[in-house]
């Protein structure tokens, strides 16, 4: 039962979407939303695209209805959201293209930061559409009927109260309620079956606010044939890649008896996780190798931590390490195309 009602809650989060006030302060009251009969209003009235915005939703009926959302990246007609429930951690990719606001795609277990926005998907799923006006209809991705039931809704939340266009999709045996308020976004969403009813709320939102994690940075303590690593807490904002933090923290180790993973001008060509093959990628520039200035012992104890590393942020065991675009190959160790590095977490320790 506990699976089912995750399922149900991810299928519902899938059109919560991370957006903003275009103007006012969080403190400040929700402004008068009605639409204008003068004004034609677009998708992206609905949907505006900012940087940084932090929102979190009220959770009722399930415990997956609660959640919170981060703006990971924008460029262009696309947004990537972070969002995160107590079940799981999803990105989710949208478009707004043609007058219609797209889910393009959405992937579980999303505990790390890659951008995205490049998916493609020619069976998106269209959550919202013009004109924006009571009847306007469309199908869903699994053929259901979703249409604009109401343009003018009065609705409250823990964030205040809104007039907000209601969207709602009929299943088999359900329907779902999506109201999108101008200007903010989707702030109240409920799911009703039968005597079942979830509801996520809009419960605040903040600005200038960027996703935190904690990544773990490994060096090599060659003086002890030990590995070390210490936990820090990283901050990403909107459009911020994990290479430029993972190039700085494996420059300077914590300790000055540590040995640097990189040399100053290293620099991350690419990095990048393939879902399907569960392994990541990384292409460095020559300079990781130029700048090394090892022996045999201390190279293979610098590709540990740089494995290490990288296979704890996204929780694989297979590293594969190219530089500039070819197999990984020094005057001690070399690889094929077709060869890895693998994780080993014997013989470290941690620095509190």
């Amino acid at each position: 039962m506990k699976r089912i009602e995750k399922i149900i809650c991810i299928a519902i989060s899938s059109v919560l979407i991370l957006s903003s006030f275009a103007s006012c302060s969080k403190s400040n009251k929700p402004t008068d939303t009605t639409p204008k009969d003068n004004t034609k209003l677009t998708v992206k009235d609905y949907f505006p695209f900012k940087e940084n915005v932090f929102m979190k939703y009220q959770g009722i009926g399930n415990e997956y209805a609660e959640h919170e959302t981060y703006v990971d990246y924008i460029e262009g007609d696309r947004i990537q959201i972070r969002d995160v429930n107590p079940g799981t951690t999803l990105s989710k990719v949208y478009e707004i293209k043609n007058g219609e606001l797209r889910l393009i795609s959405s992937r579980e277990e999303y505990y790390y930061k890659e951008n995205l926005l490049s998916s493609t998907n020619s069976n998106y799923d269209i959550l919202l559409k013009e004109p924006i006006e009571k009847g306007t209809t469309w199908t869903t991705k699994d053929g259901l009927k979703r249409y604009i039931s109401n343009t003018e809704a009065k609705i409250t939340t823990p964030s205040g109260e809104y007039t907000a266009i209601e969207v709602t999709t009929e299943g088999n045996d359900y329907k779902n309620f999506d109201y999108y308020v101008k200007n903010v976004g989707l702030v109240k969403t409920v799911y009703k079956s039968g005597d079942v009813s979830i509801e996520s709320n809009l419960e605040k939102i903040t600005y200038n606010v960027p996703y935190v994690q904690t990544i773990k940075f490994y060096y090599p303590d060659f003086n002890n044939e030990k590995l070390a690593f210490k936990a820090e807490k990283v901050l990403l904002y909107t459009n911020e890649n994990v290479n430029t933090t993972i190039e700085k923290f494996l420059k300077n180790p914590p300790k000055e008896d540590l040995n640097k993973v990189f040399g100053p001008n290293t620099k991350i060509n690419k990095l990048y996780f393939n879902n399907s093959q569960n392994k990541v990628y990384v292409d460095v520039n020559s300079k990781f190798i130029e700048e090394m200035n090892a022996g045999s012992s201390l190279e293979s104890m610098i590709l540990q931590s740089l494995v290490n590393t990288l296979g704890d942020y996204y929780n694989v065991d297979k590293v594969y390490i190219s530089v500039d675009g070819k197999p990984y190959e020094s005057g001690h160790i070399a690889i094929t195309e077709n060869e890895v590095f693998y994780v080993d977490y014997k013989n470290i320790y941690e620095i509190k």
